[in-house]
């Protein structure tokens, strides 16, 4: 008989729905819009925010087989299903971007990895591009020596059962937001939440990526997970600061104005985008008065030890971004 779908929230205990907390922010109240956030980087110490939510029916899917999954040097999604195998006692292995890396020491998000279980298979880049073509995709796993049934978790864990996964969001904000914002590397996030929203609500995603395919990849997860396209949604692509893991002195400086006002540490590279993109947005009258806008804090800050080295997801298609010091 095969093995049964582990019960994720009694092994797990995650915190869901997670926590709505408004705030009075300046930018917001001087407009007559009511800014709330919603923690999802709350819902768990080891897969916090979206990487639960992605990551969770794709689990219960795999019934307790191995998971292999794909990241760069740097992937949070690649520490997130370490640790969930650790936790739920299921083989990981994680084909990481770069061959390079196999004869260095590990980084400390590889050497993570690497504690809770998980095997590292380094690839060179031009194959890590075509990972999803099906012979690539075969051949991996080949000389990734896994014995048997695998379920394979894309990039970034965005997938059908991720999408319908973050429609849970959505959901959870019923009633509570007009316009729910998320930052998008992937598209899943952007695909679900929009999905779960209920009717008169819209979702708004901030590409934290140059080169404007999310629009096609959130419609295809859509198509994939829904059967097409569905829910209010749209992205404004003008607040990436450049690519994948860049920044500016612009947004150094507003992360760490919101920070001292708020006492709530900011991740960087997806969520203080996200909530500079809003605050723009509300100088540029975008929301009318007595609109309340939902902040989803996809994540938590993590160490800045990441030098030279992108972790830029990567798009099918795109070419490789150049290398960013920047966290």
């Amino acid at each position: 008989m095969p093995p049964e779908a582990p019960d994720l929230e009694a092994a797990l205990r995650p915190r869901l729905p997670s926590p709505v907390q408004p705030v009075e922010d300046e930018p917001f109240t001087s407009r007559g819009i009511r800014l709330l956030l919603k923690r999802d980087d709350l819902i768990h110490p080891d897969l916090p925010g979206n990487k639960w939510r992605k990551l969770a029916p794709n689990l219960r899917a795999a019934a307790g087989r191995p998971l292999l999954t794909f990241g760069g040097a740097y992937s949070n999604h690649l520490r997130a299903t370490a640790a969930a195998g650790r936790l739920l006692g299921c083989r990981t292995t994680g084909v990481v971007r770069g061959d390079e890396l196999a004869g260095r020491p590990l980084n400390p998000s590889l050497a993570r990895c690497a504690a809770d279980g998980m095997r590292l298979v380094f690839v060179d880049r031009a194959t890590y591009r075509r990972k999803d073509d099906p012979e690539v995709l075969a051949r991996i796993l080949a000389e990734s020596a896994q014995d048997g049934d695998v379920q394979v978790i894309p990039e970034g864990g965005s997938n059908a059962l991720a999408a319908r996964g973050c429609a849970d969001l959505g959901r959870e904000l019923d009633g509570t937001a007009d316009v729910a914002a998320v930052a998008c590397g992937t598209a899943g996030t952007l695909a679900g939440l929009a999905a779960g929203l209920p009717p008169g609500a819209r979702a708004l995603g901030f590409p934290v990526l140059r080169g404007g395919f999310l629009a096609a990849e959130t419609e295809r997860l859509q198509l994939a997970a829904f059967g097409g396209r569905t829910g209010d949604w749209s992205l404004d692509e003008r607040f990436h600061f450049g690519g994948y893991a860049r920044t500016t002195p612009e947004l150094t400086r507003f992360a760490e104005g919101f920070e001292a006002r708020h006492g709530l540490a900011l991740e960087r590279i997806y969520v203080a985008k996200m909530l500079f993109g809003l605050t723009a947005l509300a100088a540029e009258g975008a929301f009318a008065p007595g609109t309340t806008v939902a902040a989803v804090i996809t994540g938590r800050p993590e160490p800045a030890d990441r030098p030279g080295t992108s972790d830029r997801p990567e798009p099918a298609g795109q070419p490789d971004a150049p290398s960013s010091s920047s966290r």
